[in-house]
């Protein structure tokens, strides 16, 4: 069985961060492994309020000696990071165990906040991480960011943003334009450093689809471990997440989640049991 790490932080209410990343790895059918970051808390007091609570590095550290003591691990996603000093342990530990296959997120703010991490972990991204990168999943503002483009309006600013991204390291990217981008479908640019591909699905009109990025990251990552390749990988986390949003589960009254289960139809996986049993 193929063995997989997410490194990121940890979203309490379950719909993102590891608990999408843990999911989605046994939705794909390959063995998840964590190290946590940083921990993202809601107020419900103060409707879609995040806190988010770094975790230092020597903790991130003793998770990754405790996750690299096997026999290694064939992909890895990289999500919310919390602090540069994270983000520089973790690629120390990527170089260091020659991890080839790494799909670094770069997640820069959390959803319905304009809360940008510290600026320096945008340069620890961009310096550490994204010349490591398999691939980077970043979606429009993300991908504003790093690139030094601003705002992106556009499927042509998508594919500029794209060929900056590749040039800061990162051997593949897709950008992802989600709803920010104003269309009647989902559309998302993959970039090899060659070649664009504009991946279009059906746009879902739904507030319930909290975690669509990280369990798009990490499919990817679980699809590159079992051997698609990246083009392949890609296309079938677009359809995996469109799945999950389709049936997304209303969790309180200010955040619906993806449902993880949605594409192998998980629901039903142990119905009837208890009867065949009896």
């Amino acid at each position: 069985m193929k063995k997989v790490l997410t490194i990121a932080g940890s979203d309490s209410t379950g719909g993102a961060g590891i608990q999408a990343d843990l999911k989605t790895f046994e939705e794909y059918g390959v063995f998840g492994f964590s190290s946590l970051t940083s921990i993202v808390t809601m107020d419900p007091s103060a409707g879609w309020s995040h806190e988010v609570t770094e975790l230092p590095e020597e903790l991130l550290e003793k998770q990754l000696v405790s996750v690299f003591a096997g026999e290694g691990i064939d992909a890895l996603k990289t999500g919310m990071m919390g602090n540069e000093k994270n983000i520089h342990l973790a690629s120390k530990y990527i170089q260091k165990y020659a991890v080839e296959k790494v799909v670094v997120d770069p997640v820069i703010a959390c959803k319905g906040t304009a809360q940008i991490l510290q600026p320096k972990s945008v340069v620890g991204i961009k310096e550490y991480l994204l010349p490591q990168a398999y691939i980077a999943t970043p979606n429009l503002v993300e991908a504003g960011i790093l690139s030094e483009m601003g705002d992106l309006l556009t499927i042509d600013d998508m594919k500029k943003a794209a060929v900056k991204i590749h040039q800061l390291g990162a051997r593949h990217v897709v950008v992802k334009g989600g709803h920010r981008l104003g269309m009647n479908r989902a559309v998302d640019v993959f970039y090899d450093g060659a070649t664009y591909d504009v991946l279009e699905s059906e746009l879902i009109q739904t507030d319930f689809n909290h975690g669509a990025g990280c369990t798009f990251a990490a499919a990817i990552t679980a699809g590159l471990a079992k051997g698609y390749t990246v083009k392949e990988a890609v296309v079938l986390a677009k359809a995996f997440v469109g799945a999950g949003i389709k049936q997304g589960v209303h969790i309180n009254q200010f955040v619906g989640h993806i449902w993880h289960g949605a594409y192998n139809q998980a629901e039903n996986r142990m119905g009837g049991m208890i009867d065949e049993e009896k």
